[in-house]
């Protein structure tokens, strides 16, 4: 079941990116098993407690991959697929960056890099002040990590012991202008955020079940999951390679894509 599903959401993310003849389906098929694995298997998000303060909120920060986010959504039946018929076209409901106005399950328009630990860690301090249950799940990019906000955000939930949030880095190695590393090195970033005051785990962020594990985990501290993950997870040309930060598959492309996720999942 978990296997057919994510090959569907999969498939939908390059249909999308295909139609729309956009940007960032590399970041979005890094990210997609953490997506499923915290809408599927982890939080508790439905239609009917979206409005509730005891819910988990879930944010995006890195708000280029959205693709990844609709899909997942669409399959979980939270979002129609009249979003994703209209995404990011001329004329569209859904902006390829997240708006948060659109749908109630997108908890924060994003995109604009380095602000989601921020949101997350004010989500988080509410929660404890007003005595509400729920988790506060922040995925934000290796890339994004360059960002100073980033870091003070983590400084503030280790400082308010802020047991209720985790923090996700899809660690795919690349970012806009090359490989993470080469930009700015944090090869060491496990080691980081741990000093920082987090729990730190390093897993395979592209396996849902170390991710299930992982994110269930619960700690006196705020936790921090470094996901290495790859960069166009599960279509071969695209696997690792910068050109499809910013690349949409063509005709053939998508055929070879979908057949290739096919085999795969």
């Amino acid at each position: 079941m978990k296997d057919s599903v994510l090959k569907e959401i999969r498939k939908t993310i390059v249909k999308m990116v295909h139609k729309a003849k956009v940007s960032h389906v590399g970041a979005a098929m890094s990210v997609v098993d953490i997506l499923y694995t915290l809408y599927f298997d982890v939080a508790n998000i439905n239609k009917e407690n979206i409005t509730s303060p005891n819910r988990d909120i879930i944010i995006l920060s890195k708000g280029h991959s959205s693709a990844a986010l609709y899909s997942v959504l669409y399959h979980k039946g939270l979002i129609s697929s009249d979003f994703i018929e209209n995404y990011s076209i001329d004329g569209g409901s859904l902006p390829c960056h997240i708006d948060k106005e659109k749908s109630p399950f997108f908890e924060m328009s994003s995109g604009s890099l380095g602000h989601g630990p921020s949101l997350g860690a004010g989500f988080a301090l509410a929660k404890k002040m007003d005595k509400n249950s729920g988790r506060i799940f922040v995925i934000c990019g290796d890339g994004e990590c360059n960002e100073g906000s980033v870091w003070e955000a983590l400084m503030f939930a280790s400082t308010h012991k802020l047991d209720n949030f985790v923090f996700i880095i899809d660690y795919n190695k690349f970012q806009g202008f090359g490989a993470t590393n080469e930009v700015i090195e944090q090869s060491n970033i496990a080691e980081r955020v741990k000093s920082f005051g987090f729990e730190t785990f390093v897993i395979d962020g592209n396996n849902t079940d170390e991710l299930k594990k992982a994110l269930t985990d619960k700690s006196d501290k705020p936790i921090a999951i470094i996901a290495d993950t790859t960069k166009g997870k599960g279509v071969s040309f695209m696997e690792n390679k910068l050109e499809w930060h910013y690349k949409s598959p063509n005709d053939e492309q998508l055929e070879i894509a979908l057949a290739e996720i096919e085999k795969k999942y």
